[in-house]
């Protein structure tokens, strides 16, 4: 007799993104104790061997809640029973504020400790335990803050050493799949805070939705992302090839090549660059993209526009060039 369809459905998914790594390798699972991350824990344990590898996991502690090294002791020894090795407790501070809030601040200090247990264990990934759920609420989080396609392109499925296996995974699944296994989740209270703008739009927005449009909306959101995301890769594949046309040999943008481009592609080209000048990615708005596009469109002697990270964006002689704002 097989296994529970849920449990079925969550090692199939693991089992396809598993498929390709060396053998020998060590693919860690990024687990909170919570029932998405756990249920993926207990899927890589049941796989990885199946593909010759060596299956671990990393749990972070982020000291945000009393108990939370007692509790992060206990996921590790929840993982270490389900045959996982090595296991990892990863203890980070979070910032007490920043951009983007606490939630911005703890996810900065969980990937920063997630890419520490890359380097510690020479892991050739790491598999995070986002569903299909999570894409939806992603995708409407980018659409309330106005954000972009590349935004509303949600969480992509690999990045890096990260992995996102359970995309496709509707959370209801995950949960039952821990059900099936006899695996008893961490429910983390910050889930159902409603201080937090992402348990709002889980606990609230998401059953109106269901309620006024019909079900599926997750899967429909979701969807969504994913032909955004196919979108957005083509067009940064030609804002790259534009960009190496448009930048002049001293690190500057000739105006005119740049004014010359679709506004689509033209908005990434000035994303590229701004960063490459030393804007934090995570803080450059559409707000700047779109004073940076004033300057080569609709120049009229204006002196520059202020950009994140202490940066200027001016035109000068027919050039766009990116200066330090002490200058």
């Amino acid at each position: 007799m097989g296994p529970r369809p849920a449990v079925a459905e969550v090692r199939l998914a693991v089992r396809h993104c598993l498929a390709g790594f060396p053998a020998g390798s060590l693919v860690l699972a990024a687990c909170s104790g919570g029932p998405d991350s756990l249920a993926l824990a207990a899927a890589l344990a049941h796989e990885g061997p199946r593909h010759s590898l060596r299956s671990g996991a990393v749990t972070v502690d982020h000291g945000l809640q009393e108990g939370s090294a007692r509790r992060a002791q206990s996921v590790a020894a929840t993982l270490a029973g389900l045959g996982l090795e090595p296991v990892l407790v990863k203890t980070v501070e979070v910032a007490a504020s920043g951009a983007g809030g606490p939630e911005a601040a703890a996810r900065t200090a969980r990937y920063r400790a997630l890419d520490d247990a890359v380097r510690e264990t020479g892991a050739v990934a790491v598999l995070l335990g986002h569903s299909l759920d999570d894409q939806a609420e992603t995708v409407l989080l980018g659409l309330a803050r106005g954000a972009g396609a590349r935004s509303l392109a949600g969480m992509p499925a690999s990045r890096g050493h990260y992995r996102r296996p359970l995309l496709g995974v509707e959370r209801a699944t995950l949960r039952a799949a821990c059900d099936a296994q006899g695996l008893v989740p961490w429910e983390d209270p910050h889930n159902s805070d409603p201080s937090f703008a992402r348990a709002r739009v889980r606990h609230k927005l998401m059953p109106v939705l269901e309620a006024e449009l019909g079900p599926g909306i997750s899967q429909a959101l979701a969807r969504t992302a994913a032909q955004l995301r196919a979108d957005a890769d083509a067009l940064d594949e030609l804002a790259t090839e534009q960009a190496q046309q448009a930048a002049a040999e001293d690190g500057q943008w000739h105006v005119d090549r740049l004014a010359a481009l679709p506004p689509a592609l033209r908005a990434r080209v000035l994303h590229q660059a701004a960063v490459a000048a030393g804007c934090p990615p995570g803080a450059l708005s559409a707000r700047h993209v779109a004073a940076m596009d004033s300057l080569v469109t609709q120049w009229h002697g204006q002196r520059w526009t202020n950009l994140p990270g202490g940066v200027r964006a001016m035109v000068r002689y027919g050039k766009l060039l990116f200066a330090s704002g002490e200058d």
